[in-house]
């Protein structure tokens, strides 16, 4: 080859290199969600911080529950961005009730296919009518199923799904369980208890932190932060979300409130309604933790366990105390020995004060003894009240 040929092919061949180097620099590429994404911490997560500290929980396992709509998704992307380089683990949880058909089985495809995007283990639990609790392995792509079944009402859908968070928190060792509950929700839970009826306690709202089970503790970090600020978040990340049809359905108390009655308060009494529930709220929680350390004080004081399932409350230490804050020592008692709530009313906890508490004159027969729901029988004698739990026999 000529000298002359020679420069003119090096001269093109540094051409073809800069061309491809510069159409690579160009070429669009798809966005990818790397699981520890080198960007400064945006607003919401630092508040997140101030809120729940990472260095709190970034050396300890987390179960973050995901249904795959925006809450849950910001929520599970801002912590696991915190999370930074910790010891801990960080473990998506899923529980599909298997109630909108091609819908819930989108919501558990999404949230697996999002786990394995960022990089994060799932375990997804199955509502199965009638098969009792079992466990099998998927073995791909890290995510496991637990099956677990229960009811199909409201309630009993959230009865088996935190059974399911508490199983599967045990199973892992998990300090923590979070959920993704916002200031939204919080207000819509006060103004429902309202309308159903409440007591201190309940227009406390949904409280940010509390026990789940024995080993773990179940978080709420969210409650400072409303729905809007979530969906901005998601929206900078480009994170998309799935959308429940079910939150629609008016024929869900929960929903009527969201749809209608807020609205209608916000536009015709209170546009700061939401907020005003929510200061109501902070105030009744912190009502409460002053009758919570009174209470704790009189158990200590007037409270003894004869056995297993029976309890004798001390009269006299009741004596001159508020017929409230005996309601609520009562109430902490049966929480105590972990017997049934469900169908013990305000009626019933006031009848059960009237028992414990001194009266003029001698009670009447049918006060001096009562069957309490749960099996729960109550005897006041002069100087004790006797609470204990009847087993019962089968066939009756």
């Amino acid at each position: 080859m000529r000298r002359g040929d020679l420069d003119t092919s090096i001269m093109a061949f540094a051409r073809w290199k800069r061309n491809l180097r510069s159409a690579q620099m160009s070429r669009p590429t798809m966005p990818q969600i790397s699981a520890k994404e080198a960007r400064p911490p945006c607003a919401l997560e630092s508040r997140l911080v101030q809120v729940w500290p990472p260095p709190a929980w970034q050396d300890v396992t987390v179960l973050v529950a995901v249904s795959g709509g925006a809450d849950s998704v910001a929520g599970v992307r801002a912590i696991q961005s915190l999370k930074g380089d910790g010891a801990g683990r960080l473990v998506a949880a899923h529980f599909n009730h298997h109630l909108r058909g091609e819908e819930s089985e989108a919501d558990e495809q999404f949230v697996t296919q999002l786990c394995r995007q960022i990089g994060l283990d799932c375990r997804v639990g199955h509502h199965v009518p009638d098969k009792g609790i079992r466990h099998r392995e998927r073995g791909e792509n890290g995510c496991e199923n637990s099956i677990t079944s229960s009811g199909r009402s409201e309630a009993a859908a959230r009865r088996v799904r935190y059974a399911f968070l508490q199983e599967t928190a045990e199973r892992l060792g998990a300090r923590y369980v979070v959920t993704a509950h916002t200031a939204d929700d919080q207000a819509e839970t006060i103004l429902h208890r309202i309308i159903r009826g409440t007591g201190i306690a309940g227009l406390a709202g949904m409280a940010r932190v509390r026990s789940l089970g024995p080993a773990a503790t179940l978080v709420r970090p969210l409650l400072d932060f409303h729905r809007r600020e979530l969906l901005a978040y998601l929206a900078d990340l480009g994170q998309p979300f799935r959308s429940d049809s079910s939150n629609s359905d008016l024929a869900f108390t929960r929903n009527r409130i969201r749809h209608r009655l807020l609205p209608e308060l916000a536009a015709e009494y209170n546009p700061e309604v939401v907020e005003s529930l929510l200061r109501l709220g902070r105030l009744a929680g912190e009502v409460q933790s002053v009758v919570d350390a009174l209470v704790k004080d009189l158990a200590v004081r007037s409270t003894s366990c004869r056995s297993a399932g029976s309890v004798s409350i001390c009269l006299a230490t009741l004596a001159g105390q508020p017929r409230y804050v005996v309601r609520e020592l009562l109430i902490a008692v049966w929480r105590q020995q972990g017997w049934p709530m469900q169908s013990m009313g305000f009626e019933q906890w006031d009848l059960l004060a009237e028992m414990a508490l001194p009266c003029p004159a001698p009670p009447a027969a049918e006060h001096g003894k009562r069957m309490f729901p749960g099996n729960v029988l109550a005897e006041s004698h002069s100087d004790l009240l006797r609470l204990e739990r009847i087993a019962c026999i089968p066939g009756e």
